[in-house]
C-alpha cells in the first residue's frame, strides 16, 4: 500500500530514538540512585559530601535535558526513584547543615519524587537520633526527634489518591518511627540520669 513503508520507517525512528533514551535514562538513574545512598551513608559518618552533592545534581540536570524530548519516561519508575533518592539526600544534608528545608523548585525535583523524597528523611532522622543517643547526646537526638515530628505533621496534610502519590504508606512508617523514637529517646534519657547518680 502506498505510504506504509514511510509511515512505518518513521514510527521505527521515533521508537528507535525512544528506546535508546529509555536505556539512558535507566543507566543515569541506577547511578544517581547508587550516589545518593552514598553520600547519605557519608553523611551520617560525618564526612564531607558537598562535592558529592554537586556532582549528583549536574547528573539531575543531565539526565533532565536527555529527556526533554521523552517526558513520558521522566515519570517513569526508575526515574522517578531515582529523584527521589536524591531529594532525600540533599533535603538531609540541609537539615544537618543549617535545618532549612528547600523546596522543590530549588531543588528542581517534580512534586512526586520530593514528597517521597521528603517523607523518607524522617527514617535517616531517626538513624541520626538513635546514633547521638549511643554517644550519650540527649539534647541533640530530641532535636532530631522534633525535626521528625514537623515533616511527619506536614506530610500529614496531604491526601491524594495513589494514583497521583502513594503516600499513605510513608505517612504509616513515619508515624511507627517517631512512636519508636520517642519511646527510645525517653528510656535513654532515663538511663542516663540513672548513670549520673550512680556516679
Amino acid at each position: 500500500m502506498k505510504g506504509l513503508k514511510e509511515a512505518v520507517e518513521e514510527v521505527k525512528s521515533e521508537l528507535d530514538e525512544k528506546d535508546a533514551v529509555r536505556e539512558i535514562a535507566i543507566k543515569a538513574s541506577r547511578e544517581i540512585r547508587r550516589r545518593a545512598k552514598n553520600a547519605i551513608f557519608s553523611m551520617h559518618r560525618g564526612e564531607e559530601v558537598i562535592d558529592e552533592l554537586r556532582a549528583l545534581r549536574q547528573e539531575q540536570m543531565a539526565l533532565v535535558s536527555t529527556l526533554r524530548d521523552h517526558w513520558e519516561l521522566a515519570h517513569a519508575g526508575y526515574v522517578s526513584e531515582a529523584f527521589q533518592e536524591l531529594t532525600e539526600a540533599l533535603i538531609l544534608y540541609s537539615v544537618f547543615d543549617d535545618g532549612k528545608i528547600p523546596s522543590p523548585h530549588e531543588l528542581r525535583i517534580d512534586a512526586t519524587s520530593y514528597l517521597l523524597g521528603l517523607a523518607d528523611v524522617i527514617g535517616e532522622l531517626r538513624r541520626s537520633a538513635l546514633d547521638l543517643m549511643k554517644e550519650g547526646k540527649g539534647e541533640e537526638a530530641s532535636l532530631r526527634l522534633s525535626q521528625m515530628e514537623e515533616i511527619y505533621e506536614a506530610i500529614m496534610n496531604l491526601e491524594y489518591p495513589s494514583a497521583i502519590v502513594n503516600i499513605r504508606q510513608k505517612q504509616d512508617i513515619a508515624r511507627g518511627l517517631i512512636e519508636k523514637t520517642r519511646g527510645e529517646l525517653s528510656l535513654s534519657k532515663r538511663l542516663l540520669a540513672v548513670e549520673r547518680k550512680l556516679d
